[in-house]
C-alpha cells in the first residue's frame, strides 16, 4: 500500500462556525481570522494505492460552481486535485474509487465536472461510494444542512450508474487494510477510513475534527448538526486512538497533516505532528 496526501486547496469559512462555542480570544491563537473573521482551510483529500486500485478519499470543493458561490469561500493556495494528482504520477482516469466521507460540497463538489450543459463524473473509470443512510440524508435534507448538500453534486453520481452503497458495520473491514467508522454528530453516517499502512493505523478524521485544534473536546463545529453526539464520539475515538497508538489524519488542517496522541493530566492532547511522508 501506499498514501499519497492530496491538498485541492485552501478556503475561508467563518471562525465562529468554525470553532463552535470556545471563544475567540482562545481559537485566534491557532488560526488567525482576518479583517471579516474568516480563517483559512485545508481541503486535503487522500489517495491509496493497493492492489489494483486507486481509492480517492473525497474531492475537495471542484471547480463547477459559479463566481457568486466562490466569492463567499476566498479560494487561495493555487493547488487543484488535478495537479496534485500529477504531482505523484496519476490522473483522474486511474481512479477506481472515489470514497465520499460524506456528501457537503467541499468534501464532494470535485466528484462532479462541469461539460458544456452537462453535469458528468470526473473520474469516468471510477465506483463512487457512499452507504444508504447519508445519502438518503443528503437527498432530502433538513433545512439548517441542505446549503451544504448540492443537488449537482450529488444526483449526477447516481444518474451516471456509477454509485454503489457501502454495507460494512462500524470498524469492519471495506477492503484489506481499510476499516469504516461511522459517526453521527457533524451529519448523518459520515464515514472515517481507518487504515493499516506500514505497521501503523491512521484515522482519516474528515469534520469529526477537522484540525488539530478540534482534538480538545469542548471544540466541536457550529456546523455540527448534533453537536454532543460529536462530543461523544470525539471522546471515544481518542480513547481508543491513544491506546492503539494510532495516527489522526486531518482533511481541514491548512498546515497540518497528521499527529499522534499523548495523555496528559489535562486530557487527550496532541503529540507529534507528521507529514505523511514523514512515517
Amino acid at each position: 500500500m501506499n498514501l499519497y496526501s492530496i491538498q485541492t486547496g485552501l478556503f475561508k469559512l467563518d471562525g465562529g462556525a468554525m470553532h463552535g462555542v470556545v471563544p475567540k480570544s482562545m481559537w485566534q491563537k491557532f488560526n488567525p481570522a482576518d479583517e471579516n473573521n474568516m480563517c483559512s482551510w485545508g481541503m486535503r483529500c487522500l489517495l491509496i494505492e493497493q492492489d489494483n486500485r486507486l481509492i480517492l478519499v473525497d474531492t475537495g470543493i471542484g471547480n463547477k460552481q459559479d463566481e457568486k458561490f466562490f466569492s463567499h469561500y476566498y479560494l487561495h493556495g493555487g493547488s487543484t486535485l488535478e495537479n496534485e494528482l500529477k504531482k505523484v504520477g496519476f490522473s483522474k482516469d486511474d481512479i477506481t474509487d472515489v470514497f465520499l466521507t460524506h456528501l457537503h460540497f467541499d468534501h464532494c463538489g470535485g466528484a462532479i465536472e462541469r461539460q458544456g450543459d452537462q453535469l458528468i463524473p470526473a473520474f469516468k473509470n471510477a465506483t463512487y461510494w457512499s452507504n444508504e443512510d447519508h445519502w438518503n440524508w443528503a437527498v432530502h435534507p433538513n433545512d439548517r444542512e441542505k446549503a451544504s448538500f448540492l443537488k449537482e453534486n450529488i444526483l449526477p453520481i447516481q444518474e451516471s450508474g456509477q454509485l454503489q452503497f457501502i454495507q460494512t458495520k462500524e470498524a469492519e473491514e471495506w477492503l484489506p487494510n481499510i476499516a469504516i467508522r461511522y459517526v453521527y454528530g457533524h451529519t448523518e453516517a459520515m464515514m472515517l477510513p481507518q487504515i493499516k499502512y506500514k505497521n501503523k493505523t491512521l484515522l482519516y478524521c474528515a469534520d469529526l475534527m477537522p484540525s488539530v485544534a478540534h482534538i480538545a473536546l469542548p471544540w466541536v463545529m457550529g456546523y455540527d448538526m448534533r453537536p454532543l453526539e460529536t462530543l461523544k464520539e470525539k471522546k471515544s475515538l481518542l480513547q481508543e486512538a491513544v491506546e492503539n497508538n494510532m495516527y489522526l489524519y486531518f482533511e481541514h488542517d491548512a498546515k497540518n497533516e497528521l499527529c499522534s496522541l499523548q495523555q496528559t493530566e489535562k486530557g487527550i492532547k496532541q503529540d507529534q505532528l507528521f507529514s505523511l511522508n514523514e512515517l
